[in-house]
């Protein structure tokens, strides 16, 4: 029995994880509860007279209470709030829907019934109207209040958490808050910085002030407070230097609730509490996407995404579970990364109909199999090997992953009539000084030209081929922020190869959310430059992560330089030197004027390229590269020797 109720597939495990309930059929519960108060009343009146009920009568009833009922609600918008979200403050609007009912209502009984007296008008206008509002309002009481049983049964003890600030958001952050997903969450009250608000009360919690560090450690020590909620990513990023750190130093969570956008129009299948990193604290404005676009481009459709257990890939799988796609293919061909996917999407989106496939973007007889058996629509290809310095030493590899996978994945969309497919390059690839970037540029030639030939008519097809081109992500694996977080964790020394190396960073999310956009954009061919902001100093960021974990980095955990790794550039481009750019209608993403490729100009020299990375020919492969991409010029690397011009 506590199985059926509080296991895996229990009822409460279903309840407390369902999506929310169409506030249509809502609304028609509380009609049927509305009309059924008002016969209701009309019994209980004759029944305290002693008199026969008029059971004709009773049906005209009924189905003019039922349609008064309806508009009330509908010109009130009663029903816009979440029925688990409901407070007490915004159940005001179903008692002047009742209200708004007996005034319609009662008048019209006279009219029709001027038999009635008035005194029994009144009396059966304010009971109906009393009653129904208590009864709705019992109604949501006792639901969010077995909503919030259920959800502690169900994962225990709730973390008791502080929310951050006394703005506009703050009572409506509570609600969302503890209506939050795993793990749950108690708020214990807010926080505040110096007396202002000394002795308030918001939402029937305390306001909690504090003037320093001692005080907040004060505070949380007893309260018994797991971690501090903040409004937005932009107030964290204010309160760095103070609140930040004080939460770093004891080991709080720090947590924030989605944008707005994210949250809107059922993207999210419910609010889902996300803790903030360090590497999102760095200084960035999070990127705004219309997420509409993105909605009706993959209404319905099969998607599938290449390299999904990989930091890119997995994070576009999650991303896409918010639009109403017919399914989702994850490739990979990394056994473990896989499983946890699966594991990870099998508890947190049970609606997101998912299919793991394991496979090697090379193989010409999976990529068959895959296309020809789930006809994918959509193809997402974040499948590549991405690390500069391994590939520095596995350059046939990079060649037959980057470029050959690439061709093999294109000519299978090609063949089975996928309709868009959209290519997650890297900046790596303009002006490449390094294997893993000149692969990944013979790739954005391969489907460009592939494209070209298409709109050409030199190539038989329909498929729309987007390249997405952008810098390093905060946070991925193997990046440089992992590495931070686990040097400052174990007492340093935090490492950078030169005091002088710069990148451009985007969070993963939005990096995400932009190649989606892009690929909604692409009519075909195009390569989209994504918007990077300034470029960001690594030994900066070093310093930055070492004073938010609360050390000093000047006399606790050191930096030291460890000198460029082979291949790897002092900075990194987004466009060649014979590229410009146009604008789009995103602010954040441009499109870049490249030159055109002979497609099957291109098909007979990557071939050549592959033949010589399958013998594992280095020297001819290498040399090869540097012919087809003539910017190409190898730094601090083996491969120097091959460069056809020495460039200061």
């Amino acid at each position: 029995m506590k199985n059926y109720l509080f296991g895996p597939n229990g009822l409460a495990t279903k309840i407390v994880h369902t999506r929310y309930l169409s506030r249509w059929i809502v609304m028609g519960i509380d009609v049927v509860l509305s009309t059924l108060v008002t016969v209701f009343a009309y019994w209980l009146i004759r029944f305290v007279r002693e008199e026969p009920v008029v059971w004709s009568w009773v049906a005209y009833l009924a189905l003019l209470a039922a349609v008064i009922s309806a508009l009330a609600f509908a010109i009130l918008h009663a029903h816009r709030v979440v029925m688990r979200f409901t407070t007490l403050r915004e159940t005001w609007r179903l008692g002047i829907a009742m209200a708004l009912k007996v005034i319609i209502l009662y008048p019209l009984i006279h009219v029709f019934y001027p038999q009635v007296s008035n005194e029994r008008l009144i009396l059966g206008a304010l009971l109906d109207m009393m009653t129904t509002t208590v009864v709705l309002v019992s109604v949501r009481v006792v639901l969010v209040s077995l909503y919030d049983f259920l959800k502690v049964r169900l994962h225990g003890e709730q973390k008791r958490v502080l929310i951050f600030g006394m703005d506009d958001c703050s009572a409506s952050l509570s609600t969302a808050v503890s209506n939050s997903f795993l793990p749950s969450y108690k708020v214990t009250g807010y926080l505040t910085i110096g007396k202002r608000y000394k002795h308030y009360r918001l939402s029937g919690e305390s306001v909690y002030f504090i003037t320093g560090e001692e005080g907040f450690n004060r505070l949380v020590k007893r309260l018994r407070v797991d971690g501090i909620v903040f409004p937005n990513y932009r107030t964290a990023q204010e309160e760095q230097k103070r609140l930040v750190r004080y939460c770093q130093k004891l080991g709080l969570e720090m947590l924030v609730l989605p944008s707005v956008e994210e949250m809107s129009d059922g993207q999210l299948p419910r609010p889902q509490m996300k803790e903030i990193r360090l590497e999102e604290l760095l200084g960035r404005d999070e990127i705004k996407i219309n997420m509409k676009e993105i909605a009706e481009g993959l209404e319905g459709k099969v998607v599938m995404v290449t390299g999904a257990a990989g930091s890119i890939g997995s994070e576009l799988c999650r991303q896409l579970t918010r639009f109403n796609i017919k399914q989702l293919i994850f490739l990979d061909s990394a056994e473990t990364p896989m499983h946890n996917i699966q594991l990870e999407f099998t508890d947190k989106f049970p609606k997101t109909p998912f299919v793991p496939v394991i496979g090697d973007v090379r193989s010409l007889d999976r990529m068959d199999f895959v296309f020809r058996n789930y006809h994918p629509q959509v193809v997402f290809h974040a499948a590549a090997y991405k690390h500069v310095p391994l590939m520095e030493s596995n350059p046939c590899e990079a060649v037959r992953v980057n470029v050959f996978g690439t061709m093999n994945v294109a000519d299978h969309a090609v063949k089975y009539g996928v309709e868009r497919f959209v290519m997650v390059s890297t900046d790596k690839a303009v002006n490449p000084t390094n294997i893993m970037g000149a692969s990944k540029r013979l790739a954005e030639i391969y489907v460009q030209s592939l494209s070209v030939a298409i709109r050409d008519g030199l190539q038989v097809g329909a498929t729309r081929f987007i390249t997405t081109r952008f810098g390093n992500v905060l946070g991925s694996n193997g990046s440089v922020i992992p590495r931070f977080r686990e040097q400052i964790r174990n007492g340093g020394p935090v490492t950078v190869t030169h005091p002088d190396i710069i990148r451009y960073f985007m969070t993963i999310p939005e990096a995400c959310r932009l190649v989606m956009e892009a690929g909604t954009m692409g009519m075909g061919g195009e390569i989209y430059i994504f918007e990077m902001g300034r470029p960001v100093k690594i030994a900066d960021m070093a310093r930055r992560m070492i004073e938010l974990s609360g050390f000093d980095p000047d006399k606790e955990i050191s930096i030291i330089y460890t000198g460029l790794r082979p291949g790897e550039k002092l900075y990194e481009e987004l466009l060649s030197n014979k590229e410009n750019t146009l604008p789009t209608a995103h602010t954040k993403i441009r499109v870049a004027k490249v030159r055109e490729y002979n497609y099957f100009d291109v098909v007979n020299e990557l071939n050549k390229l592959n033949e010589l990375a399958a013998r594992v020919n280095i020297p001819e492969m290498v040399k090869m590269m540097k012919d087809i991409v003539p910017e190409f010029v190898s730094r601090n690397s083996e491969f120097e020797k091959y460069d056809k011009e020495s460039v200061s």
